[in-house]
């Protein structure tokens, strides 16, 4: 009987997965990690309190790990750094691959396990190719539940011992299970927010750390001459992809002031609510920050030329292939630079030391901190951090 670690965080979908690996005849162990910080509202009493009722209907061993030490180190400082940098930062993909999985992994060790699972809506498949054997993440079935995004930083060792008992099932017949087995979490609700913070106020949580700065805020025509890209002419693809991925470096006077903000930090490319400025025909959205000098940069409207990128440029440090049998100079593939976004065509255009992505359609609010995740027929084959 094969002894697997399953990661359970209180939520119906991990004690889904726990039940079926049950049902299938594994030696079950239930763990559930814990964040405790005084400052946030995340209910880790009680959801590791439904964790422990899951386990004990399920009749399997039950632990508590805290984790708050090494979380606030790898994660929450993190958060902090890639803001003050003017970043946008996924905290829940390198919890994955940084804490969850790294923990459990260590933790199956100590248990004499031979698997780890989780409640993620993917799939696993193993593949050798050349003599090697690969393993692979595929989309779940399920697209409005689908976490393949999540998992994108994920090392062979990491899936290679674990298992996602609901990439096949859709949330509807998870629910279905649970009910029909009498799991006290059936009908809770779906956490939302940050891995292990939960839903929190965002503004706030920078607050504790990133100091108020008052700025300008500068609005620019979609008109404007640095949109004008008809007037270049390129020798090659490469000075094309080159020039596409250039950050614009917008200036003073290419706008005007039209109100102040308090602290570029706070701010998101793409983000409309909290300028606090009216009187506009359309929304303002934020098109660039500009962390040296505290300035925010708006447009009119989502059809502004500055909210939106044809060409990102990943540094090869910052890529990370978890198929490399498809890596060749130029490939088709299909992109998401944010959970839940439909696949977008692209092709990678790949150097010596970087990585371009060419979108078919320019993608709106692409940030610096985001990952983006390169998918072909569902399967993750690499994936890039945005800077």
């Amino acid at each position: 009987m094969k002894r697997v670690i399953v990661g359970m965080s209180g939520g119906v979908d991990s004690s889904v997965a726990a039940l079926l690996l049950k049902k299938k005849g594994y030696d079950v162990i239930g763990i559930y990690l814990k964040y405790y910080n005084i400052n946030n509202k995340c209910p880790w009493r009680e959801d590791s309190i439904d964790a422990m009722l899951v386990s004990q209907s399920l009749k399997i061993p039950f632990y508590i790990i805290d984790i708050t030490k090494n979380y606030k180190k790898l994660i929450i400082n993190y958060i902090y750094k890639e803001y003050k940098k003017g970043f946008t930062p996924n905290p829940d993909i390198l919890c994955n691959s940084k804490i969850k999985f790294k923990i459990f992994l260590e933790k199956s060790r100590f248990f004499k396990s031979d698997l780890i699972a989780t409640g993620h809506y993917v799939r696993k498949e193993k593949i050798k190719k050349n003599g090697k054997i690969y393993y692979k993440i595929i989309s779940g079935i399920d697209d409005n539940k689908d976490q393949s995004y999540f998992l994108c930083n994920l090392n062979q060792d990491q899936i290679q011992n674990s298992i996602f008992p609901l990439g096949n099932l859709n949330k509807k017949k998870v629910r279905e299970i649970a009910n029909k087995y009498n799991l006290i979490n059936a009908k809770k609700k779906d956490s939302q927010g940050i891995c292990f913070i939960g839903k929190i106020k965002f503004l706030n949580f920078l607050k504790k750390k990133l100091v108020e700065k008052k700025g300008d805020i500068i609005e620019i025509n979609k008109n404007n001459h640095i949109y004008k890209y008809d007037k270049y002419k390129f020798s090659s693809k490469k000075e094309f992809l080159f020039f596409l991925s250039k950050k614009i470096k917008y200036k003073k006077e290419y706008g005007k002031i039209i109100g102040k903000h308090i602290g570029v930090h706070y701010f998101t490319k793409g983000q409309r609510k909290g300028l606090k400025i009216g009187g506009y025909k359309y929304p303002l959205f934020i098109i660039e920050k500009d962390i040296i000098n505290n300035i925010l940069y708006v447009g009119m409207g989502k059809n502004h030329p500055g909210l939106y990128t044809k060409v990102i440029c990943i540094k090869k440090k910052n890529i990370h292939w978890m198929n490399e049998n498809f890596i060749k100079k130029k490939i088709e593939v299909e992109c998401r630079i944010r959970y839940r976004q439909n696949f977008q065509k692209a092709t990678l255009f790949i150097n010596k030391n970087s990585l371009y992505v060419e979108f078919e359609i320019p993608q709106l609010a692409v940030n610096a901190g985001q990952f983006i995740v390169w998918y072909i027929n569902n399967e993750i084959i690499g994936s890039g951090l945005i800077s």
